[in-house]
């Protein structure tokens, strides 16, 4: 195999499951820098879910030279309220998630915040941690990646490296 055939099975749709504060750890890692809009977001009080779609950067990708983004679905299970805070309702808004955490309360219940830029965050009440990221969309190439050295030059120029 090529290194470029490499590099393309190495960038497959990711999928992770999340049912312990490590677990969610490695997903909100991931997730970093995703951007979401509001309308892509809901929370389904009888299903007890929280769903939301983004445009994930790849971090991988990014070490590798590319800059690219890919449409993920993210979802957590067993929850019981929602609140916001820090940002409007404004349906075509872009929010930049930064990361996701999970605060223990009386087990196996807790909170899972997700933060996001600008100190907006989501509070989400959770009977336990159930949470799965999938990519569930295309790939598409980047031109404003986000401003963090772990970004490489190379990747900064849609294309991945030269």
């Amino acid at each position: 195999m090529t290194e470029a055939q490499t590099d393309i099975a190495e960038r497959r749709p990711l999928k992770i499951a999340a049912l312990d504060p490590d677990d969610l750890a490695i997903l909100s890692a991931h997730l970093q820098d995703a951007e979401v809009r509001i309308r892509d977001m809901v929370f389904l009080p009888q299903a007890q879910r929280f769903v939301l779609v983004g445009a994930r950067f790849d971090w991988y990708g990014a070490g590798k030279g590319f800059c690219e983004r890919c449409q993920t679905g993210l979802h957590f299970e067993r929850v019981s309220r929602v609140r916001r805070a820090g940002f409007d309702q404004d349906p075509d808004s872009v929010l930049t998630l930064l990361a996701v955490s999970f605060m223990p309360g009386d087990a196996p219940a807790g909170t899972v915040m997700l933060h996001f830029s600008n100190d907006g965050a989501i509070r989400l009440e959770v009977e336990c941690l159930e949470a799965a990221l999938a990519d569930i969309g295309p790939r598409w190439p980047c031109t404003n990646p986000p401003e963090r050295d772990a970004v490489p030059s190379s990747a900064r120029s849609p294309g991945g490296p030269t």
